[in-house]
């Protein structure tokens, strides 16, 4: 299915309110061993997290309103035609397509309300390596979307059909993982919440493969996390702005 749709890569963004994007940007570049590309952006509100080999596939933005959270870019191989048909696409698959800007940026929200983009592909292809600390490797290799209950069937029908990716259940009861293609820099997980308030949006967190997960949170606290919750296969932190994010024990690969 993933060659008859045209994405070539995808970029995850950290959103951060104003208030704590300095302390966040500098604890993500840590934590994913990045550089810090120029700020970009009417506002200087955006910036790429560099890795040292390989193609960037995470960045960051600081948000004037709300708590921040992460949202994603689908990177469109062709022409501006391409873009704006993945768009007619996507809203023929009932998102809500909010701005288009000439066949260059599309931004668009999920049935469930989460807010993605379709953008043009520039060429990236080289997925970055893991991290290695200590002689233990991690890398961010998962947007995982927190989808209400009642949202659950129509997200994961809406996104294996807008991605063309295989769905197939995960290890864990409750999550439906995406397979992409090879070559992509992060997959995408669902997972559906045991309960959730009227009217709440899907949003996203992401999640670390490593090696040596327990030796993980001892370097991410020290760095500035705080544990939150631990289970059989991961491990949840809080960044210093108070995202929350997974170290997951699985293979590292990249």
């Amino acid at each position: 299915m993933a060659e008859d749709v045209p994405l070539r890569w995808l970029t995850v963004f950290l959103d951060f309110p104003a208030g704590t994007f300095e302390a966040g940007v500098a604890f993500w570049r840590k934590v994913t061993g990045s550089g810090l590309s120029p700020f970009r952006g009417t506002a200087g509100e955006f910036a790429t997290l560099l890795p040292a080999s390989g193609d960037a596939y995470l960045r960051v933005q600081r948000v004037l309103a709300g708590s921040g959270g992460c949202h994603l870019d689908l990177h469109v191989d062709g022409s501006s035609a391409a873009l704006e048909e993945m768009a007619d696409r996507a809203g023929a698959l009932g998102a809500s397509v909010r701005r288009r800007e000439a066949g260059e940026l599309v931004v668009a929200d999920s049935p469930g309300g989460f807010t993605f983009c379709l953008v043009r592909w520039d060429g990236e292809s080289a997925v970055p390596p893991p991290l290695l600390t200590g002689g233990e490797a991690s890398r961010v290799d998962t947007l995982c979307l927190d989808v209400p209950p009642a949202q659950f069937q129509r997200e994961c029908s809406f996104w294996t059909a807008l991605t063309g990716w295989e769905p197939g259940p995960a290890p864990v009861p409750g999550f439906t993982g995406l397979r992409p293609p090879a070559g992509m820099p992060a997959r995408l997980l669902l997972q559906r919440l045991d309960s959730a308030a009227p009217g709440q949006r899907v949003r996203a967190h992401v999640d670390f493969a490593c090696s040596a997960r327990e030796r993980a949170v001892g370097w991410h606290a020290g760095l500035g996390a705080r544990a939150v919750g631990g289970f059989a296969y991961w491990t949840v932190l809080a960044d210093p702005a108070g995202r929350e994010y997974c170290l997951v024990t699985r293979e590292v690969s990249g």
